[in-house]
């Protein structure tokens, strides 16, 4: 016998392995999952609203950066009072009194000429010599052709006279007595055609010798010794100018030319003598203005008679005239350029941007002279962004005076 045991039957049945059953699970409770859906759902529902809460707040705060940041950053200043007697400089350009081309008056070959450039000469001086023999040759014929109409007037006029005596007594006919008297009267017209032709040619070889028509300098000189002359404008012998009085010529803008009188005394400068006035006097205008430009030309004669100034040169000319209104200086850069005209931004109403039209006056680079639009204590915002429109808010960076426009 032995002591083992048999397997029961149930273990054998199972291959002889044991079988653990499930602990068993007691059902939830309907009230239970409701509790806790409720607690999930509020959960979910707080976070929620807290995610909707946030993000209201940030929109808010980002709507209300948004408008404080919308109007554009300016700063405005008060501008800057102009004198009140407006000085304002133009360039002029200088002439001589007289500025002329010497010409040949007839046709030969040059024999001599007498001044080179920079020579100063006085009226009636020898320029050069031409030498003309066509023209001597022209000039004896026309002599020798005086003569003959000179002999046949006479005998013509004697004959007249003749027959004049005879006809009275009916020793010829009335016929006869006309034809010779018509005979004296032509050759007497054919005497004088033959003098004015004379008197032509030795004027033309009187033009032999040029001389200069005024005192002044020679400029130019573009003819040598036995170069052929030709008479006429194609080609000039000299060139003259008379620099003891030159002319300034300058361009006076319209909204100027009110003030524009004759006789003025008028400061001129200089870039080849720093430091130095030249007095010059405004004697003419031309008393129109120039619709392309809208300018008035000027005309000031400056004394020279020293020979410090040299025609084609550039001067500065400086004008003064009395203010009628109030005039101001802004910067250059708070110009506004629009369609319909210069324009300066102003602030209004606090925190508004006003476009004003004006004029402007004197310009310097910098800074500008408004002579009409501007009143005083309007404020100029400095330096406009190009968007910048009527009416639209700015934000004022530097409220009041701050600094007067315009510079010092």
């Amino acid at each position: 016998m032995t002591n083992e045991s048999k397997p029961n039957m149930h273990e054998a049945e199972h291959g002889g392995h044991d079988e653990v059953s499930a602990p068993e699970q007691k059902p939830i409770s309907g009230a239970r999952a409701l509790v806790g859906v409720a607690l999930v759902l509020l959960v979910a529902a707080g976070l929620a609203g807290y995610g909707l809460i946030s993000r209201r707040h940030a929109d808010t705060v980002l709507a209300e950066h948004t408008t404080e940041m919308a109007p554009p950053s300016v700063i405005a200043a008060i501008p800057r009072q102009g004198a009140p007697v407006d000085t304002y400089v133009l360039p002029g350009n200088v002439t001589a009194f007289t500025d002329s081309p010497i010409y040949a008056r007839t046709s030969g070959y040059l024999t001599k000429w007498y001044f080179d450039i920079g020579a100063r000469v006085n009226k009636g001086a020898l320029l050069a010599e031409i030498s003309t023999p066509e023209l001597d040759r022209q000039l004896e014929q026309a002599e020798s052709d005086l003569n003959t109409a000179e002999a046949n007037a006479n005998i013509a006029h004697i004959q007249a006279d003749r027959y004049t005596g005879l006809v009275q007594s009916d020793a010829v006919s009335k016929q006869d007595t006309d034809t010779f008297v018509n005979q004296a009267a032509a050759t007497a017209a054919a005497v004088k055609s033959a003098q004015a032709n004379v008197q032509r040619l030795k004027e033309l070889q009187s033009f032999e010798r040029v001389y200069a028509p005024f005192d002044g300098v020679v400029t130019a000189r573009p003819i040598d010794t036995g170069q052929l002359i030709d008479a006429g404008a194609a080609k000039e012998l000299f060139h003259m100018q008379a620099i003891q009085t030159l002319r300034v010529y300058a361009n006076v803008p319209q909204v100027y030319s009110g003030n524009i009188k004759r006789g003025g005394r008028i400061d001129l400068t200089f870039a080849e003598y720093a430091g130095k006035v030249f007095q010059g006097t405004l004697v003419r205008t031309a008393d129109s203005i120039d619709p392309v430009s809208r300018t008035l030309l000027v005309e000031i004669d400056v004394d020279n008679r020293g020979g410090e100034l040299l025609p084609g040169s550039l001067a500065q000319v400086h004008f003064k005239s009395p203010v009628s209104s109030p005039t101001f200086v802004v910067p250059a850069a708070a110009l506004i350029f629009r369609r319909e005209g210069l324009r300066l931004g102003t602030v209004v109403d606090g925190n508004k941007a006003h476009l004003v039209p004006v004029v402007i006056g004197e310009d310097d680079g910098a800074n500008v002279q408004i002579v009409s639009g501007l009143s005083s204590g309007d404020r100029v915002i400095q330096d406009p962004p190009d968007s910048l429109i009527e009416g639209e808010k700015v934000y004022v960076e530097s409220p009041g005076a701050q600094g007067n426009a315009g510079g010092k």
